[in-house]
């Protein structure tokens, strides 16, 4: 998710968005109605599913606002925590003063702003974790903060190759416990994901 400094500067991270992207695919696989919500990426758009186009975490919250109603959320967007506080309309460029201040704010969360809703909750809120430490026990604590119904957590320390790569470790964190899969391609993490997805809505109906 870009955060802008200046028009040529900015605040982001490695997430490659294949995840969100991959579960995306498979929930249009599965016959559901999908509006895939995307920051900047270099990815094609899902087939049969409805993309969004957003840069900031701010216009990330209104569209997931205005696509609700929905019977399940996914939160696997890997959005800034914080953005700077005012954006340059120039380019802010080196000088005798040294490197500039930069204040920041923090950013609105989205899954905890989903859950939170009323009338228009979704009747399965799905959050993400990128952990790189502590994985499980910090998810965890995600879960109960955010007030979703599950996480998926995983690893993005040095040397996981979760960001960028082709393959993706996931723990599944419910109020109930945690279950670990193993390794495998983030098309295979999106299927068995959905899968859950819908055998939960089934058990709640």
């Amino acid at each position: 998710m870009i955060e802008p400094i200046d028009p040529v500067r900015f605040i982001g991270n490695r997430s490659s968005g294949q995840q969100g992207f991959a579960l995306a695919e498979a929930a249009v696989g599965a016959g559901a109605r999908v509006t895939l919500i995307s920051g900047p990426v270099t990815l094609p758009d899902p087939p049969g599913a409805s993309v969004v186009r957003v840069e900031t975490a701010r216009q990330m919250l209104e569209a997931a606002r205005a696509a609700l109603p929905a019977d399940v959320f996914v939160s696997a967007a890997a959005v800034a925590d914080w953005r700077v506080e005012a954006v340059s309309g120039q380019k802010l460029k080196k000088g005798a003063r040294g490197a500039p201040v930069l204040s920041l704010v923090e950013n609105p969360d989205i899954l905890a702003q989903i859950a939170a809703t009323s009338a228009t909750r979704p009747r399965l809120v799905v959050g993400f974790a990128a952990e790189t430490e502590n994985v499980v026990e910090n998810a965890k604590r995600k879960l109960s903060r955010k007030g979703c119904d599950l996480i998926v957590a995983n690893s993005v320390a040095e040397g996981s190759g979760t960001f960028g790569g082709a393959e993706n470790e996931v723990h599944i964190v419910t109020a109930s416990g945690a279950e670990s899969w193993p390794r495998m391609s983030k098309p295979e993490v999106a299927r068995k994901l959905i899968e859950l997805v819908a055998a939960r809505l089934g058990s709640a109906q």
